[in-house]
């Protein structure tokens, strides 16, 4: 066991002679200074204790025992002031409201004088053992991804860990003394369940600012009546993206597998209808009613087209493949086909020649039909909507931009910024606000770019959006060519 260090301060040296053999004798190591600024500068080594004299030649002894109270390194050292010329009341008093822990007069009986260090040698420890504890208890409370606040009786926040702070958007020594309801209010939009917080725990989950947030209060009861409460709180907006990602992403395939079953079931009788229709059309009929077939298979024919479209589109694989966008966006068109009629949208659709793009057909349909989705949304009736696919260089890269372009509303400058974040939609309770999150998310998988331009002005108001795709190499352009 290591000696507890003593560091004797007296100008007297036949006091510190004596002082200094009984507590040798005790198995403690003692080191000795005369004057206040020299113990000032030990003081600074850190001894377990320090024996300070009141009446010294330099630095009274309060003055001294003051300093060492009021400086960070050395303000948890304990300090036994001792005195042979003041011994009044008065004395004592003033020593122990300057900082002494203890205070003896001479003559010093060498069983009071052990007895007094090693209860202040007890009481260091435990301090120091306590104040560890703090410490290990902090680092455990701040490494914690749940925000965690302490509130007292009044709803005053006591103690908060790092991430209550991140999350409040407030610094942690800010954030102690404040009203736990103010603060709530900001960060989840109210806080009135705190007044109605019973001896069971209360948890629900709140969005606010396009923010999702799970909360729990736990009542702290103490003699039979509430002490405070603790606050957790978790941003969970990730996870929520997350769960409602995979579901939008379930309703779509299980759209897609039935749209599937329904164009297959078509196509067959849809097969042999045009056969017979043609085997009509050919036969010796008036010419009025051979018109009326004419007509007929025109419109069979284009039945086909989105049957055989509706069928590709349901269709994904588990790797990347070799990408004609025109074809998929051709079936993104066929499946809004209905929602064009019923607006009466004229749809112009200018396309070049353009390379086959590297990607994930199932998901690239997702973005073609979000966009255009988006697109028949905004557009009024009788409205067009301008889709453009060409082949671009943008910063050396070669590639493919699809250009959809509406002449609805427009969005405000000021939501524009948002439009790709999760959960924000423009739609009220007609959309989700993960259409353009999960697109941008998906064509920056594709190493591709997504932007958005709108304006409000009447006589141009209207939304563009643009999306730029990285071609294949030329040499696989040539091996898939050949």
């Amino acid at each position: 066991m290591v000696s507890s260090r003593v560091l004797l301060v007296d100008d007297n040296a036949e006091n510190r002679y004596i002082l200094s053999r009984v507590l040798t004798r005790a198995g403690l190591i003692v080191e000795e200074c005369a004057s206040g600024k020299v113990a000032l500068q030990e003081v600074l080594k850190q001894p377990d204790i320090v024996i300070l004299d009141v009446k010294l030649p330099d630095v009274s002894g309060y003055e001294v025992c003051r300093r060492i109270k009021s400086h960070p390194i050395t303000a948890n050292t304990p300090v036994l002031q001792i005195s042979a010329t003041f011994v009044s009341s008065e004395s004592r008093v003033m020593a122990l409201e300057g900082g002494a822990d203890s205070y003896l007069t001479h003559p010093i009986d060498p069983t009071v004088l052990l007895a007094t260090v090693r209860s202040l040698l007890r009481l260091k420890q435990a301090e120091t053992v306590s104040r560890q504890s703090a410490e290990q208890w902090q680092a455990t409370f701040d490494a914690l991804a749940e925000g965690l606040a302490l509130l007292d009786r009044k709803n005053r926040i006591v103690r908060c860990n790092r991430s209550f702070a991140s999350i409040a958007g407030i610094n942690s020594s800010e954030l102690i003394g404040q009203n736990g309801e103010t603060v709530l209010k900001k960060i989840i939009g109210t806080a009135d369940f705190l007044h109605n917080i019973g001896p069971a725990r209360y948890t629900s989950e709140y969005h606010h600012e396009r923010r999702c947030f799970h909360i729990t209060i736990d009542p702290i009861i103490s003699a039979a009546q509430s002490a405070g409460s603790i606050v957790v709180l978790a941003d969970v907006t990730e996870h929520k993206v997350a769960e409602q990602t995979l579901l939008n992403s379930e309703k779509l395939a299980a759209t897609g597998r039935m749209a599937h079953v329904i164009a297959h079931e078509i196509n067959n009788p849809l097969q042999a209808l045009t056969s017979l229709i043609y085997l009509s059309a050919t036969t010796a009929v008036k010419t009025e009613v051979r018109d009326y077939l004419s007509q007929a298979i025109e419109e069979l024919n284009r039945i086909s087209r989105i049957t055989k479209q509706v069928l590709s589109f349901h269709r994904d694989t588990n790797c990347w493949v070799p990408l004609d966008l025109s074809e998929i966006l051709e079936s993104a068109i066929a499946l809004y086909g209905p929602q064009i009629e019923a607006k009466n949208l004229n749809v112009e659709y200018q396309r070049t020649r353009t390379p086959k793009v590297k990607g994930f057909p199932g998901e690239l349909r997702q973005v073609f039909a979000n966009l255009l989705g988006n697109a028949v949304d905004a557009s009024p009736e009788h409205a067009t909507i301008r889709l453009r696919l060409q082949p671009l260089v943008r910063h050396g890269v070669q590639g493919v931009r699809l250009t959809v372009r509406d002449s609805g509303h427009g969005i405000p400058k000021g939501v524009q910024r948002h439009v790709f974040e999760p959960f924000f939609t423009t739609k009220e309770l007609k959309g989700s606000g993960l259409g353009l999150w999960l697109s941008q998310t998906i064509v920056t998988k594709h190493h591709g770019s997504l932007r958005l331009w709108s304006s409000t002005r009447p006589e141009r108001s209207g939304t563009c959006v643009m999306l730029f795709l990285p071609a294949l190499s030329e040499a696989v352009q040539d091996s898939i060519a050949s």
